[in-house]
């Protein structure tokens, strides 16, 4: 993997959130994806990369479901983005595309929970986009091992890198 430039870089978590994180995934468990995601959140915005934090909210609905918010440990920190989507994928209907231009964003890096609903969603968006797009495989779980494997083996290198935490991390700094 190529250095990645740091301040070019942003690392997008989809779905770090509490009633997500509590559903059955493989092949990890969502606790290990928020342990794995939180620590790269604290090394991208240590290299003075990006970290945008990705919810999603119930459209139609005046109260959203209990553990809707943020993870603890995956809580927005000072000088990262928010995006509250209503759709599957974290581009669309959102300002994400816009704040990421405005700040010369080139790199997007994907983890979180769902491998393959809001994970690749937002993945076909960054590529069509223009963005050099890396899915982090150890940092991200599907709802079925089968579907996470399917997309991280056909789906996601059609789209950008397939790469490791450690892999990022190496080309991060």
């Amino acid at each position: 993997m190529n250095p990645l430039e740091s301040r070019r870089t942003a690392l997008v978590l989809i779905d770090l959130m509490p009633r997500i994180i509590a559903l059955e995934t493989a092949p990890l468990s969502g606790s290990v994806v928020l342990e794995r995601s939180a620590a790269l959140a604290a090394a991208t915005r240590s290299a003075g990369g990006l970290v945008v934090n990705v919810r999603v909210d119930r459209p139609g609905v005046e109260v959203q479901p209990e553990g809707s918010g943020f993870a603890p440990e995956a809580a927005p920190q000072p000088g990262d983005l928010v995006i509250v989507k209503q759709t599957i994928g974290a581009f669309g209907r959102t300002p994400l595309d816009t704040e990421l231009q405005s700040r010369g964003i080139a790199n997007v890096v994907l983890a979180g929970i769902a491998t393959n609903f809001g994970v690749e969603s937002t993945g076909r968006a960054a590529s069509d986009l223009g963005y050099e797009t890396f899915f982090l495989t150890d940092a991200m779980t599907g709802l079925d091992d089968h579907a996470h494997n399917f997309a991280i083996s056909y789906v996601f290198p059609r789209l950008g890198t397939v790469c490791t935490t450690p892999e990022y991390l190496k080309a991060l700094s």
